[in-house]
């Protein structure tokens, strides 16, 4: 119930905030994707690939959406499962799900013949997406894992 909620007030932000601020270099963290990471860290494997596949579901339709349907709910659905591993610590964890996340996205576009995907997007938005999400992770991850070592 609180990863839930806590993906839906991430997509909310990424949507109605973070999107619209002109940072430098023209990239943006991604809110969703640590949201998932943190709800998964606090769940395990099974409940953060289900959590991260609705939450792409969600990030599918919301607008501006120029791609196909489904493409986010895979990639964060096994990023949840990864997260939800926890392989080496949380802080390992939440690095590498931030740098696969991207470029896991960026391979599934390529694969399904998406022309916005070149070697431009990988050298230069790709990079500035995973230094920005992982400036901000340590607050996401804080207030979405907060409940969790409260006891």
């Amino acid at each position: 119930m609180i990863g839930g909620a806590s993906v839906v007030l991430a997509l909310l932000a990424q949507v109605m905030l973070v999107n619209r601020v002109p940072l430098p270099a023209g990239g943006a963290p991604d809110l969703v994707l640590l949201a998932v990471v943190g709800a998964a860290l606090v769940r395990g494997p099974a409940p953060g690939a289900v959590l991260g596949f609705f939450a792409g579901l969600l990030v599918d339709v919301m607008p501006p959406s120029a791609h196909l349907m489904g493409q986010y709910a895979f990639v964060l659905a096994l990023v949840g499962y990864v997260a939800g591993r926890g392989a080496g610590g949380p802080v390992t964890t939440v690095v590498l799900c931030v740098l696969i996340g991207p470029l896991l996205a960026a391979a599934v576009s390529g694969l399904i013949g998406d022309a916005r995907v070149t070697v431009a997007t990988l050298t230069e938005q790709v990079p500035v997406t995973i230094v920005y999400t992982l400036l901000i992770s340590p607050i996401v991850i804080w207030l979405t894992t907060r409940k969790r070592f409260a006891t």
